[in-house]
């Protein structure tokens, strides 16, 4: 693997950290697509502390471009629903 693909392998893991608050989702392809970019755009000087490129991705939020924000959202959206319905199973 070259150095290019490994950072990229850690961006998108941080970029779909970010994106997901729950274990039980899936990884995204999409979140890896729409939001690798913007985060070697925004948070590379984060690179390769994971946590710290998650942390950068949501506090960047605002930043980010429009397809990456309407992933966010949508599998923030998908995270809180799926807590509910656990919360509501117990």
């Amino acid at each position: 693997m070259t150095r290019y693909q490994t950072i990229a392998s850690l961006v998108a893991l941080a970029t779909t950290l970010a994106l997901q608050t729950s274990p039980s989702l899936a990884f995204s392809q999409e979140a890896q697509q729409m939001c690798s970019g913007d985060a070697m755009r925004l948070c590379s000087s984060e690179i390769p502390d994971i946590p710290r490129i998650t942390a950068c991705m949501v506090r960047k939020k605002a930043q980010v471009s429009p397809g990456c924000r309407a992933v966010m959202d949508r599998e923030h959206a998908a995270a809180t629903a799926a807590r509910k319905r656990e919360a509501a199973a117990q």
